[in-house]
């Protein structure tokens, strides 16, 4: 190894002592977005075919968790942990641990990693409102959000935009699921074979089920730009009825709910395997 990648090593385990409970949040946050995940895709797939399920976003699949048995005391774990990911988040978009750099690409990285922290920080919040019972206030829907963008100054310019980003992080997931790049962050070295075979499906198949939903989201909002029509803009449970009532929309629906369990177990290998530079 030569003398500046030792001096990058050492630079990593400094931040990684100085800060332990950031890491340890990071994993418990990959978990807890993993578990949404396979709550979201079970009940699609059980929408699907009928079984009783229901196509929903987020904040349903904390509802659905609630409801379970022992559900709160579940559904107050899974909040820690999504508070502690939009801190990783956040982390991620300050401090830049994984060098993406100030140049346009890494500012776009890193602005869109503070969103997401914003984003996990109130599916976190929320998490707790339910446990504690105070979650009846009306939360915005994706029509909400995009009919207050519409009213703005070039506001349907906006919308579309937006759209097109969406789509951008669509085909950025497609292109992870085709090359397998997620590998890249994560602790091959400590895995069996068999691990790394079944973790590197997981991964192919949910980072696919989501590349078609995030295109399809997208595709929402450009028609709701260019229309000036909030009522066009879809969320997730709209995208997967979509996809339900297309020719053969039950199997198409199920295919991406396979994959958004796929992605939810994947996300709870990160847990475990993640590298984590703080």
């Amino acid at each position: 190894m030569t003398s500046p990648q030792k001096i990058q090593r050492a630079g990593h385990q400094a931040k990684r002592q100085a800060s332990p409970w950031v890491e340890r949040l990071a994993r418990a946050g990959y978990a807890a977005r993993g578990i949404v995940y396979i709550v979201i895709g079970v009940l699609a797939f059980q929408s699907a075919f009928s079984a009783g399920g229901q196509t929903t976003s987020s904040r349903g699949a904390l509802h659905t968790i609630a409801g379970q048995p022992f559900g709160r005391i579940l559904l107050g774990m899974v909040g820690i942990g999504l508070l502690g990911y939009a801190l990783w988040r956040l982390v991620e978009a300050g401090l830049d641990p994984e060098n993406k750099g100030s140049d346009a690409k890494g500012i776009v990285q890193r602005i869109g990693s503070a969103l997401s922290g914003v984003a996990y920080a109130g599916l976190g919040l929320t998490a707790f409102k339910i446990v504690t019972g105070a979650s009846g206030g009306k939360t915005s829907s994706q029509q909400d959000w995009t009919a207050r963008l519409l009213s703005q100054p070039l506001g349907q310019w906006l919308v579309a935009l937006i759209g097109v980003v969406v789509i951008g992080v669509g085909v950025n997931a497609l292109y992870k699921a085709f090359t397998a790049k997620f590998r890249d962050k994560l602790k091959t070295g400590e895995m069996s074979a068999v691990e790394d075979t079944w973790i590197t499906r997981a991964g192919r198949a949910g980072y696919g089920a989501r590349g078609v939903v995030w295109i399809m989201i997208g595709w929402f909002l450009i028609q709701a730009g260019r229309h000036a029509n909030a009522n066009e803009a879809r969320g997730l449970p709209q995208a997967l009825d979509t996809l339900a009532s297309q020719t053969y929309g039950p199997w198409l629906l199920g295919a991406v709910a396979v994959g958004l369990v796929a992605y939810g177990i994947y996300a709870l290998t990160e847990a475990r395997y993640r590298r984590i530079y703080l």
